[in-house]
């Protein structure tokens, strides 16, 4: 599995230092995908082919192998097996990179490489469109900015430095008619994504610009890390199979004595079927009521906040709780949702979604009626009367099977989930009077 930093910005911002620096000090592998384009521009000037002469363009990209190395913090561009890393920064290529790269075909042919690059990979990729277009699900994105004023300083600067002719107009005149050729090209123009962090560098030294980066990337790295811990379920092993038995008779003991909970119409569960337990909630330890006191195994939904505590979070994956984003479309928590309904397995879900809803006037959610109605399963609704005070009487009252097979939708319309809803949460008001 990938984790793609994409870095994204006009000419001259710093996004070739920054992703330089940030995969050396942070081990991510540079993939410069601006010198693909310059590779192309390279070989078309070898070849004497002009900017005008598509289909020789066309024919070249069969022609030419594109690789890039890095090794012992360098990086080294490789054009059909010779280094080129010193040639593709010449003024020649330059002055028509731009134009190669608005060229359709051009574009289609590096995009591939450049994700093929990358599969597999924890990589830092550069350019103009890595996270609109190259990647747009890239887990950070991050658009580095300036005055075009301060960028051609910059780029003179590394004009000089490289030994490369060129006055600070000359300079200033490419990165203006860049900015316009990229801002306008048909596939992916130069744009700010939706969900990047914009750092405008015009003011900022390399290092409080890298610092910036850095931070975001480990932030999300952490994320990331945690969603692993919720979300990667535990293998069902020998081991964790005498552990869940265990750990549930010590609590349903517990339980027994603290709350005294009595179960009403259990024998509603037949041995064999797919069930959706749906109940009211009233306080945080009335999901795992259910869990411990219902004989078959129930997998509750639940929110993934609960998963930061490490003993909550231990617990979870003992009994196989599937944790769910709030307010969000979760596509994991929903495949792994069929998946217990596919297995002949009972699948637990609040519909009010928070604890007291119904007294707090939160609307009834359809979760559990869209997996009702997609899968044509049965639901089960549980009644729970108490208040969780110790040694004080707990009723979990199981009502009678609600059969919603003759209306299985892959698609079910929203006046139908409602519907069913309403008449889920119906029948589980009567169970707690």
């Amino acid at each position: 599995m990938s984790f793609i930093v994409a870095i994204d910005g006009p000419a001259g911002t710093g996004k070739g230092t920054i992703t330089a620096l940030i995969s050396k000090h942070m081990g991510l592998i540079n993939i410069d995908t601006g010198a693909t384009y310059r590779c192309v521009a390279l070989a078309m000037l070898n070849n004497n082919i002009k900017l005008e002469e598509k289909e020789k363009i066309i024919e070249l990209l069969d022609k030419i192998e594109i690789d890039i190395k890095n090794e012992k913090s360098k990086q080294t561009i490789l054009l059909n097996g010779e280094d080129v890393t010193t040639q593709i920064r010449s003024k020649e290529v330059s002055q028509i990179v731009s134009q190669v790269s608005s060229i359709v075909e051009v574009r289609l042919k590096l995009v591939e490489l450049q994700r093929k690059l990358a599969m597999g990979k924890d990589v830092i990729m550069e350019g103009r469109d890595i996270g609109t277009y190259v990647f747009p699900k890239a887990d950070v994105k991050i658009y580095l900015d300036a005055d075009e004023e301060e960028r051609a300083k910059r780029r003179y600067k590394e004009c000089k430095q490289k030994g490369i002719e060129m006055s600070y107009e000359e300079v200033l005149k490419n990165i203006q008619i860049r900015d316009k050729n990229d801002k306008e090209k048909e596939i992916g123009a130069l744009k700010v994504a939706e969900d990047a962090t914009v750092i405008d560098t015009t003011n900022l030294s390399i290092n409080q610009v890298k610092n910036q980066v850095k931070k975001i990337i480990r932030k999300k790295q952490k994320e990331i890390e945690h969603r692993k811990k919720v979300y990667t379920p535990r293998p069902d092993t020998k081991w964790k199979q005498i552990e869940y038995k265990m750990v549930k008779a010590f609590l349903r003991g517990l339980y027994r004595i603290v709350y005294r909970v009595k179960k009403v119409g259990e024998e509603n569960i037949e041995d064999d079927k797919p069930y959706i337990i749906c109940a009211n909630h009233i306080n945080y330890l009335d999901a795992a009521a259910i869990v411990l006191f219902t004989k078959r195994k129930v997998c509750f939904v639940g929110k993934e906040d609960l998963c930061r505590s490490v003993i909550l979070n231990w617990l979870a994956h003992l009994f196989d709780c599937i944790p769910i984003k709030r307010n969000a479309q979760d596509i994991e928590a929903m495949k792994r949702s069929f998946k217990v309904l596919k297995e002949n397995g009972i699948l637990g879900i609040f519909p009010e979604g928070t604890r007291k809803g119904l007294a707090k006037g939160a609307a009834i959610k359809n979760g559990a009626a869209f997996m009702a109605v997609r899968t044509g399963s049965t639901v089960i609704p549980v009644g729970i009367k108490g208040s969780f005070k110790p040694f004080t009487r707990v009723t979990v009252n199981y009502g009678k099977p609600l059969d919603y097979s003759k209306c299985q939708s892959k698609s079910p319309e929203k006046e139908v989930l409602n519907q069913v809803s309403e008449e889920i949460m119906s029948n589980i008001i009567m169970l707690t009077k």
